[in-house]
């Protein structure tokens, strides 16, 4: 079985932007208060597009990037728990408007979690011989379930899609792969501290502390075993994507890794809470930008509902 590599990526977000200061207007909050305890100053918000609509556009660029046919792809997966149609998959609908003639295609909702989820079901897929290339899309329209009156929700969400081609590797070592071995799980003792629960329009709810309280004690340790299962220490990581949740929750996990040297994804600062979407979202522009080097390893970490989590190490397209 040879080992696979991210080959490409792409990313998608709406035009229309959405400031601190127009949520002021719309509820008791400010620009002060938002920044301080998130590191949020904008999001981005689908007027028009649908859930389908973003991840096309995120996987059309990432097929692009790769050089690939539709025909070549083999499994298209979509990461999303804020898709209305419930059948056809959204994953479906992408492959169908890529012209991807007849690759399997389902979609995965593992909330916050869904995009590292899913690139490990992809990986496991390609290493086991059902494809050899295969598009991994989180994307989400969180607009569509926020509560515009909840201030303590209203200002975390945003939407968009990141994708990302993977590739079987014949040229792969398995002592060096290009994806590496994913940590995964979940805690459902603590499943409601996150909630996207109800008939259909169902509202975004969590609770903050829990959550913020879990992620900054209980992360690291996981993190740790990520590397660890990689064969590198964080030290050694080149970059640090976790999911784009809450500024200070990510600068709290990068200072007790202690991985200075790493670049670290801040996009939670532009886009806001992406759920699904934020790593792939996060890696597409660091990579665009360059701002890791091609061939560095990075930690892709990510937590949700559920409680779940799911990370791994991959190198750098």
């Amino acid at each position: 079985m040879h080992p696979t590599r991210i080959t490409a990526l792409g990313h998608h977000q709406p035009d229309h932007i959405l400031t601190n200061d127009d949520l002021a207007g719309m509820v008791e909050t400010s620009d002060e208060w938002i920044r301080q305890r998130t590191g949020i100053a904008t999001r981005r918000i689908a007027r028009e597009e649908s859930v389908a609509d973003l991840a096309t556009a995120a996987a059309g660029k990432a097929l692009a990037a790769a050089g690939l046919d539709p025909a070549d792809i083999g499994l298209v997966t979509v990461a999303t728990c804020s898709a209305r149609d419930r059948c056809p998959s959204t994953a479906a609908q992408v492959a169908g408007r890529l012209g991807i003639p007849d690759a399997v295609a389902f979609d995965l909702n593992n909330g916050c979690a869904g995009f590292t989820t899913a690139l490990a079901g992809a990986d496991h897929s390609l290493r086991a011989g059902a494809a050899r290339h295969a598009l991994v899309i989180g994307a989400e329209k969180m607009s569509d379930v926020t509560d515009w009156t909840d201030r303590s929700t209203c200002v975390l969400l945003g939407d968009g899609a990141g994708a990302a081609v993977v590739s079987v590797d014949p040229a792969g070592s398995a002592d060096t792969p290009g994806i590496g071995p994913v940590v995964w799980g979940s805690d459902p003792s603590r499943g409601d501290a996150v909630r996207l629960m109800g008939d259909w329009q169902p509202r975004f709810a969590q609770e903050g502390q829990t959550v913020f309280r879990w992620a900054t004690t209980e992360l690291v340790p996981l993190i740790e075993r990520t590397c660890e299962k990689a064969g590198i220490t964080p030290r050694e990581l080149g970059g640090i994507v976790t999911h784009q949740a809450n500024l200070r929750i990510i600068e709290s996990l990068v200072r007790r890794l202690g991985a200075g040297d790493a670049v670290v994804a801040r996009d939670v600062v532009d886009s806001g809470n992406t759920s699904a979407a934020s790593v792939p979202l996060a890696l597409s522009k660091l990579v665009e930008r360059r701002e890791i080097e091609a061939g560095a390893p990075v930690l892709l970490f990510a937590f949700g509902g559920g409680l779940s989590w799911a990370g791994q190490v991959v190198t750098c397209p």
